[in-house]
């Protein structure tokens, strides 16, 4: 196991920033993701961690030694592409050795019929081989040792590339998008795959995605990337829950999040989207705020109780679950709501209903986006 530290990160192409103050810590045996749009500079971090890339500032440190000056072969890091990166006219047996034997063959060792006269050779071969035999067994693909790169399905040579990486031992994985060229059901399947690889292995696992679903499921934490920054570092339940900011509280999240603009006043806030006002926060009176609602959080109560109350103008069904969209008063464009179909199931376009939602699931978010707690829990909300 390893654990990896990125120190005060920069780098720039040209007078492009792509990467601006990054700390990232992913600890021992960790599956730690970078989570973020395309062109956010997950891609190019991971790049600089496996010495692809080489950054203006700060450092890469694992186990609290730095390993920024050493080439890529001295790191220790197995990478993992989102094209696969297999050769194509070696059998799936050579592209799984070929590391073993760039590091444990000589130039003369590895030279064909040459190479079983030298020393040595035909033991370390012997080992090679049952090496990958054990890896190819392990990740399921020991009958298709013999073929070719272009003889495999997508969800197969993803697995030689992860045995490529595997038979290394190194102390750490790192994975740019590689489910990324698969179908939907095959990227659900190696989720699973991967994770439990994780988890057998004990060791750390850095992957970049731009796709919610894969980092929300695999990940133990997961490190939200926004204009080359770390926008939020934490468990994928905290991200959803507490978002840290309005930027990652509208990234993270199947549906767009509600958002009323605000007003903060002395010992209250108030929106006129909705029908309360809110408890304080701290912000100074008069200053612009924004009141944030996931569309899950929402539940059927009686009128009398409502935080918000609209005209459903528009239905989604979702399998067991229903999105409505609903016109409100005092508030410009749809409000979002999803309900679980067995509540929903009687509701029809036209319909007027009411809301609430439990007080933890209501966000508060100054001028710049930053969260701000609330001065006193708004009970007034419970559902």
């Amino acid at each position: 196991m390893a654990c990896l530290t990125v120190q005060n990160l920069a780098k720039s192409f040209g007078t492009t920033s792509v990467l601006s103050n990054v700390d990232v810590v992913a600890e021992n045996g960790e599956f730690l993701t970078l989570l973020g749009p395309s062109g956010c500079g997950k891609s190019t971090l991971l790049r600089i961690i496996a010495g692809l890339e080489t950054q203006d500032e700060g450092h890469v440190l694992l186990d609290g030694e730095r390993i920024d000056t050493h080439r890529p072969a001295r790191r220790d890091i197995a990478m993992v592409f989102q094209s696969y990166a297999l050769y194509p006219h070696m059998s799936v047996r050579k592209n799984i050795a070929t590391p073993l034997e760039m590091r444990g063959l000589n130039l003369a060792g590895r030279l064909p019929g040459v190479g079983r006269l030298v020393p040595g050779t035909g033991a370390m071969r012997r080992a090679i081989d049952n090496k990958v035999g054990r890896v190819a067994e392990a990740l399921e693909i020991g009958p298709l040792l013999t073929r070719k790169p272009n003889q495999l399905s997508g969800g197969q040579r993803q697995r030689v590339a992860l045995a490529r990486a595997m038979v290394r031992e190194p102390r750490i994985f790192l994975m740019d998008e590689p489910l990324s060229n698969l179908d939907a059901k095959l990227r659900v399947q190696m989720r699973s795959e991967i994770r439990a690889l994780n988890k057998r292995l004990g060791k750390t696992f850095i992957f970049v995605t731009h796709d919610q679903a894969e980092a929300m499921t695999m990940s133990d934490r997961i490190a939200v990337m926004m204009d080359g920054r770390i926008g939020q570092l934490d468990t994928p339940r905290a991200l959803y829950d507490r978002p840290a900011t309005l930027d990652v509280a509208r990234f993270i999240g199947t549906l767009p999040i509600n958002e009323f603009p605000a007003v903060a006043a002395t010992d209250h806030l108030t929106t006129s989207a909705l029908n309360r006002t809110l408890p304080a926060v701290g912000a100074s009176s008069g200053s612009p705020l924004t009141v944030a609602i996931r569309p899950d959080a929402f539940r059927m109560v009686e009128k009398d109780r409502a935080l918000i109350s609209g005209r459903v103008n528009a239905l989604e069904t979702l399998g067991g679950e229903i999105v409505l969209h609903l016109t409100v008063e005092g508030h410009n464009g749809d409000v979002r709501v999803q309900l679980h179909h067995t509540d929903a199931r009687h509701i029809a376009v036209g319909d007027e209903i009411a809301l609430g939602a439990e007080t933890e699931d209501v966000h508060a978010f100054d001028a710049n986006g930053r969260r701000l707690p609330f001065r006193s829990a708004p009970l007034e909300l419970a559902v």
